[in-house]
């Protein structure tokens, strides 16, 4: 089942946020400073092609205020673009009955397009 679930995300708005999530990282990723924000954009856009059955839990404290700065940093560098792209999705899915559930997992994932640091992705 989470199989077809994922198969229909990616007609429902998946596909355009994974590439949105890929061509974030390789932008982010030219520079040396970039390079943190770049990979937690492609883990994230991972996540977005297969959003069913993946789980994401608080990490570990052991960032500290690194992960405080690095979401506020995130935020201007993509993380705001993205989750204005995932809220627009949500909300056109929510029209429709059958697309509810996948309105839903976009709005998930707008909370975490503007804070992924401290977070892991299973």
């Amino acid at each position: 089942m989470k199989f077809i679930g994922n198969l229909i995300w990616l007609l429902c708005g998946g596909f355009i946020t994974a590439l949105e999530y890929f061509i974030c990282g390789i932008v982010l990723m030219i520079t040396i400073i970039g390079i943190p924000f770049g990979l937690q954009a492609i883990k994230l856009g991972i996540l977005a092609l297969w959003p069913f059955g993946s789980v994401v839990t608080q990490g570990s404290s052991a960032g500290g205020c690194f992960s405080t700065i690095f979401n506020i940093i995130w935020i201007f560098t993509g993380g705001l673009i993205i989750c204005l792209t995932h809220l627009f999705w949500g909300i056109i899915l929510c029209i429709t009955i059958i697309g509810i559930p996948f309105g839903k997992q976009h709005f998930k994932m707008a909370g975490l397009a503007l804070t992924p640091f401290g977070k892991n992705i299973n």
